[in-house]
């Protein structure tokens, strides 16, 4: 072999092996989002352990045409043991929108939130391992959903229906693919769920909510944050219906109190 061509192989061998070596940026990430390294270790842990995992199914609209109330369901199949799920969004100002226990629920919830500008929307479930579970869906969006006040701060109505709370629980109907569920719990609690991203506006937002039935025994617990859309609804799914009644439990980041019955 000729020696340019023996040095032009060489060459090529140990570019191939170079890159091989090179450490992946993204970590994986399939969505290859620059924020999403310094993300995992904030919100998950700088040791935790991560796999992305089809088995985490968020499912949102390609494109969000009301950028202040996107619909996004999250769910968990053939993964036993979840024990806790982050919902995480790269492109928002305010990433973390909200962490559930399921408890004695389904590791699925369904919300709205508020969307800055096209992003990865990604769920991390957490098994009693110790391991997250990343999934995710990439929403596209005008963006300013984040930056905006919502109706019941404009015209004030607010005020008159703080704290309010609806809830329903009816069979649910299964989702193609996955196992059906007893019973789907429905609620809505009346709030503005400021952002402190508007001018003149601080942040004004409920931060916990718990789902309690008959005995005051906690059926699930939700901690939320200034991305949920603005008089939040919320769906959850139980594998047998809950009995008797339910209690509502929860505050905002100001110290009221939000407290309802179901019967």
């Amino acid at each position: 072999m000729p020696r340019r061509h023996l040095i032009a192989a060489l060459l090529t061998l140990w570019l191939g092996h170079a890159a091989a070596a090179a450490p992946d940026p993204f970590e994986g990430d399939p969505y290859q989002s620059h924020p999403w390294v310094d993300m995992r270790k904030e919100y998950l842990g700088a040791t935790a352990k991560t796999v992305f995992d089809d088995r985490v199914q968020v499912r949102g609209p390609a494109f969000a045409e009301d950028p202040m109330n996107v619909p996004i369901t999250v769910s968990v199949t053939n993964l036993p043991g979840v024990d806790r799920i982050i919902v995480l969004v790269d492109r928002n100002p305010i990433r973390k929108v909200l962490e559930y226990q399921p408890m004695d629920a389904l590791p699925s919830v369904s919300f709205r939130f508020k969307l800055e500008q096209a992003s990865p929307v990604r769920a991390a479930a957490r098994t009693a391992d110790g391991v997250w579970h990343i999934g995710g869906t990439l929403v596209d969006s005008a963006g300013g959903g984040c930056t905006v006040a919502g109706a019941t701060r404009k015209d004030g109505s607010w005020t008159q229906t703080l704290g309010i709370v609806s809830a329903r629980v009816f069979d649910a109907t299964p989702i193609p693919g996955e196992a059906a569920s007893g019973s789907r719990l429905r609620l809505k609690v009346m709030h503005p769920m400021d952002t402190g991203l508007v001018g003149g506006i601080p942040a004004f937002y409920v931060n916990r909510l718990s789902v309690r039935d008959e005995r005051d025994r906690e059926l699930l617990r939700l901690q939320t944050f200034e991305p949920v859309s603005e008089n939040p609804v919320f769906s959850f799914d139980f594998p047998v219906k809950p009995a008797g009644t339910l209690r509502i439990v929860g505050t905002d980041n100001n110290g009221n109190r939000i407290d309802a019955k179901l019967e």
